[in-house]
């Protein structure tokens, strides 16, 4: 299925498990569905990878910014909403906001063949800002609590797999433990420009 958001210059296609993905008013909604997630684990090849989870991804040109508020409706441990970038099959990027186990978080994980997992900070009420940015094959992932002064979180590539800048960028929801959960993404906006500075909160 294709989606064309008025906020967003690009179009965007489903990947993995249907999401039940809508748009009104502004608002994006999508929902995980039992055990779904992506997730490469590093401490045993024996573990068979969580392969999949619903995303909603396009291809943005260029240097840009894709920020949005996202809800989580929490029920199990690591329910998450996420923005993700994805250039391979195992080289992606998730930025979440995680139940972590049980105190809503911001997570990130980068995979290149396995995925490594890291938590920035948590947050109070079960929504925050999210932001993801690209120039050339860097990427960098910021949160923040008001939608104004931005949190640097990470600042990374995804290795020789994006040799040409090429990236599909856009929205995932997850619940590894759980039932499921519903994710909403609002406040959507695009900016055509890398950040000025990645760590003076703008």
């Amino acid at each position: 299925m294709d989606l064309t958001l008025p906020e967003l210059p690009f179009p965007l296609r489903t990947y993995g498990p249907d999401g039940a993905w809508s748009h009104e008013d502004g608002v994006l909604t999508g929902w995980a569905g039992p055990r779904q997630d992506r997730f490469v684990p590093p401490t045993d090849e024996a573990l068979d990878p969580a392969a999949d989870a619903p995303r909603l991804l396009g291809a943005p040109e260029g240097d840009f910014q894709l920020i949005a508020r996202v809800t989580v409706g929490f029920a199990a441990a690591f329910d998450a909403g996420v923005l993700y970038v994805h250039v391979g099959e195992r080289a992606w990027a998730k930025l979440c906001l995680e139940y972590s186990p049980d105190v809503p978080t911001v997570c990130t994980v980068v995979t290149r063949g396995h995925s490594d997992d890291a938590n920035s900070f948590t947050v109070d009420g079960s929504s925050v800002w999210l932001r993801v940015s690209r120039t050339g094959r860097a990427f960098a992932f910021h949160a923040s609590r008001d939608g104004k002064r931005w949190t640097f979180v990470r600042l990374f590539t995804l290795g020789d797999a994006d040799r040409s800048g090429a990236a599909l960028t856009g929205f995932m929801t997850q619940s590894p433990m759980g039932e499921g959960c519903a994710v909403t993404f609002d406040h959507l906006e695009f900016r055509p420009h890398w950040p000025e500075d990645l760590r003076d909160g703008s």
